[in-house]
């Protein structure tokens, strides 16, 4: 235990590493103890006002204060945070120059690099960036001065991007604003991201180490030789799930029956040694047992586990035994240990992942996932924790609290950890010590670069709330919780018992049935975080959303709810595996793929250009003029060039309309309309538009390159099957026979309710076929010539490739293609028309539809403000498609918000 002179002396030490004459706040102290503890007593002070903000965490007012290093972190909502933020940009001019000049293209590059840096390692969070690639964003997209945000930080990998983004900058001055819901998440956050004493800290870490197993060892011996008496160190123990034989119920140990210890393998099928019937795993009936806890000092039935093996070191040398009675004898002792310190025995919520704890192994509190021995460790640790002023301290043993759980899995390679994203305690579970995790933790901790200064805030709170002022932001970088991916107050519940203050879910971003939360309130909730992102950044600044979810509905829910709230989506990007390269997406399918999302907050000049030109032309041209600025010149990779898709009309037009139905505009121009003006408007090359100072760019550009890639689709409507054609016969003008039998291969996956027309009706309704009246389009003949050497240096009106072109579809130019739009705009409305009848009579949903002819009624209703026209309809399409299908999402729900004004 140390003593009070060895306290103060390291204080006195943590204060000259903390620097004297510290100024925070246009405030002098002494020292940073003295600061934080003038600021401790402050927000003691404002907490009452502060209670009353969303996202509050579920705590004591001590507690909360403890864990603050106010006022660059708070354990709550942090009221310093606009005037910390007001400091920053008194003191840096740099970014006041900069802003006229300010101009960035969306970047895309590989997210899964740098995994294996410290910072990545030393402390485990359910789901990380690598800060390695955050710090390219940074790099791009902001300059020296820039103040970037993240509102769900997790474990603060943000701010290690910006430190990264530093490191070789002498005039370093970027600065971050990291918010979590969870106490959890910004305790971590907060140790990466905060100027960190790490001599001091392992001097500490180690004296505290030596003093718990000196006081506590007899708990870490096992006998090495009976005869001698000698003792080794226990690494871990082996532990088994107990079952009964489904046909005599014979109690058996899993290890028993189902470890083939020469062969080193896992065995499928089990034989009972007692009745010698065969099984499998899932024919096991469990086993349980009832115990006296003596922590809660009451009876309590849960799963039943027994030690089976220990695994020790003797003079430098593994070993591995059964155990004997020795060992026996120590389990016994070590239960009737009595604790003196705190132990986190918070009751364990209701939730979706959490409650099988409770369901499935009979685990109520949350000292049940640990062993006895485990606990009695750990609680020593942070008692003596306490006595320290080292803020590393704390992390450095919360760093190893789930691998010393139940959770933590054994294997046969002992390559052991846990089951990330869930809580599962596996039939064969190892009891892993701390204080070799502890040890390597410490060690992990101190090669960790952290900040010499503090040039972050850590905000404890809810995203749709944050404190901040208006226009403050420079550029935000967000990994946002993706659905029912993770259930983060959940996973983070034994560390937030551990620190005694806790996640209040009310306003968490999830779908979580416990919570009451479906799509429909995910969604409402990932509106009001982007709208309060909307509103904090400078316009004409970017933001990244890095996005993984498997499920097309939530990805529509994350692209409306950012639309939505104002921001123009400028590129969706995924990796492509094979090329180590991005390409674009352009369909729902690709979720399947971590995806990135670069969106932009248009300029104040442009949104009142915008609504001052309502209802006229000029409002989409003005749009799309600020959006082609904002796209990428050229993507190549390797020698080929890749098609830019948000330059591409049809994807274009798809942006102007959404940002106009979003922002509660009339949508401006047609379909046809928009094919025409943007071929007199923009030069063309490979079916994108560019603006007049890019186009030379793109000319040079292309002309290095060989080849020229199309973007990989994947046939799931009409939409979908449109551009598929579009991009064979921009490769290839080909006949109808050449196409057919390679599109109904791609056809095969298309959604149920999907009524797609024949190849036929497709191609007359969106291309040209060229039938030897006329000179051969540019198109073919430019394909002919290359690929026929027969037909090389012929023009186009030779009959010679006439005749070879005949009956070749091809894709007509953006003129011609305006007329095609017009006959098949008035064709699917004509096909939403009937829908809308036979709906006043039938009382069911639309089984199965155009969902192209649905897209355009929904957007010729909206012109006409018919907004109960909509719904209704909306009404009666299966919910599924509403929820996967963006546009459809887009006009229903703006439809229903207009209808409740």
């Amino acid at each position: 235990m140390a003593n009070n002179n060895e306290q103060l002396s390291f204080l006195d030490k943590q204060s000259e590493a903390d620097n004297t004459s510290v100024v925070c706040l246009g405030m002098t102290f002494k020292d940073h103890k003295e600061r934080r503890e003038y600021f401790r007593e402050e927000l003691r002070k404002k907490l009452p006002e502060l209670k009353q903000i969303e996202g509050f965490p579920i705590g004591e007012d001590e507690d909360i204060i403890a864990l603050s290093d106010p006022p660059y972190y708070t354990a709550c909502p942090n009221p310093w945070i606009n005037q910390i933020i007001n400091e920053w940009q008194t003191n840096s001019d740099i970014e006041e120059k900069q802003n006229d000049i300010y101009s960035r293209e969306p970047l895309a590059i590989d997210i899964s690099e740098g995994k294996s840096d410290a910072a990545y390692m030393a402390h485990a969070y359910h789901t990380k960036v690598p800060s390695k690639a955050i710090a390219q964003y940074i790099k791009h997209y902001t300059d020296q001065g820039a103040i970037i945000l993240d509102g769900f930080s997790g474990s603060g990998m943000t701010g290690v991007g910006v430190q990264l983004a530093e490191e070789n900058d002498i005039e370093a001055s970027r600065k971050v604003v990291l918010n979590d819901l969870s106490t959890a998440a910004t305790h971590i956050s907060r140790t990466y991201n905060s100027p960190q004493n790490v001599e001091e800290f392992k001097k500490i870490a180690s004296k505290i180490l030596s003093e718990v197993t000196q006081e506590i060892n007899w708990m870490f011996e096992t006998l090495h030789d009976r005869a001698s008496g000698r003792k080794g160190k226990i690494n871990y123990l082996i532990w088994s799930e107990v079952f009964s034989c489904p046909n005599c119920a014979e109690e058996l140990r899993y290890w028993d029956i189902a470890v083939d210890e020469e062969e080193n393998v896992f065995k499928d099928q089990f034989t009972c040694p007692n009745c010698k019937v065969e099984f499998e795993k899932k024919n096991l009936n469990k086993v349980y047992e009832t115990i006296f806890d003596d922590i809660l000092q009451q009876s309590i039935t849960i799963i039943k586990h027994v030690p089976i093996k220990v695994n020790y070191s003797f003079q430098g040398k593994r070993y591995e035994k059964s155990l004997d009675e020795f060992d026996v004898q120590h389990i016994e002792a070590i239960n009737e240990y009595q604790l003196n310190q705190y132990i986190p025995k918070s009751k364990l919520p209701l939730g979706d992942e959490i409650s099988r704890l409770s369901n499935s192994y009979g685990y109520t509190h949350t000292h049940h996932l640990y062993s006895k021995r485990n606990l009695i460790i750990l609680s020593k640790v942070m008692e003596k924790i306490s006595l320290y002023n080292n803020r590393l301290l704390l992390a450095w043993a919360t760093s190893a609290m789930l691998r010393t759980t139940k959770m933590y899995k054994f294997t046969l390679n002992r390559k052991m950890g846990t089951v990330s994203g869930t809580y599962y305690i596996p039939s064969l579970w190892v009891e892993n010590l701390p204080d070799k995790l502890l040890k390597r933790k410490m060690n992990d901790l101190a090669k960790v670069k952290y900040p010499k200064s503090y040039n972050s805030i850590i905000n404890t709170g809810s995203q749709t709330k944050l404190l901040l002022e208006n226009n403050c932001i420079d550029y935000i970088f967000t990994d946002p919780p993706f659905g029912e991916n993770l259930m983060y107050s959940e996973l983070n519940f034994v560390w937030e018992s551990w620190l005694n203050l806790f996640t209040n879910t009310n306003s968490e971003a999830i779908m979580n049935k416990t919570q009451g939360k479906g799509i429909e309130e995910y969604h409402s909730l990932m509106f009001e975080c982007f709208r309060s992102y909307y509103r904090v950044l400078k316009p004409n600044r970017w933001m990244t959303v890095v996005f993984s979810n498997s499920k097309a509905n939530v990805w529509n829910v994350i692209q409306e709810a950012i639309q939505r709230a104002g921001f123009v989506i400028a590129n969706v990007s995924a990796l492509d595996k094979k090329q180590g390269s991005f390409k674009a997406v352009t369909t729902a399918i690709a979720v399947k793929q971590d995806l990135v999302i670069s969106a932009y907050k248009p300029s104040e000049e442009s949104i009142v250009k915008m609504k001052s030109e309502t209802n006229t032309p000029n409002s989409a041209w003005t749009f799309i003029d600020q959006h082609l600025e904002k796209l990428p010149v050229f993507l190549g990779y390797k020698g080929e060039a890749s098609i830019i898709a948000e330059r591409t009309p049809r994807i274009l037009f798809d942006r102007m309309v959404a940002y106009h139905v979003q922002n509660g505009l009339p949508v401006p121009i047609s379909s046809a309309e928009f094919q025409e003006g943007v071929a007199q408007r923009f030069p063309m090359r490979d079916g994108m538009a560019f603006l007049e100072s890019q186009v030379a760019e793109y000319d040079k550009k292309r002309t290095l390159v060989k080849e020229f890639s199309q973007m990989s689709l994947f046939i799931s409507d009409e939409n979908s099957a449109i551009e598929w054609i579009r991009q064979q016969l921009m490769k290839k003008p080909q006949t109808r026979q050449d196409l057919h039998p390679q599109f109904i291969k791609e056809i095969q996956h298309i959604a149920k309710h999907e009524q797609l027309p024949e190849l036929d009706d497709l191609l007359s309704q969106n291309f040209l076929r060229f039938e030897g009246d006329e000179v051969v389009p540019d198109q073919i003949g430019s394909y002919l010539r290359r690929n026929y050497h027969d037909l090389r240096g012929l023009d186009n009106t030779s009959e010679k490739l006439k005749e070879k072109a005949l009956n070749r579809w091809y894709v007509p130019d953006p003129n011609k293609q305006a007329d095609l739009e017009k006959l098949r705009e008035k064709s699917l409305l004509r096909e939403f028309d009937h829908y809308v009848e036979d709906l006043k009579t039938n009382k069911k949903k639309l089984r199965q539809f155009r969902t192209e002819a649905v897209r355009a009624g929904f957007k010729k209703a909206w012109s006409e403000k018919d907004y109960a026209k909509i719904v209704m309809v909306g009404d009666r399409l299966p919910e599924s498609v509403i929820q996967e299908d963006d546009k459809l999402l887009m006009y229903y729900d703006n439809a229903q918000v207009r209808l409740e004004m």
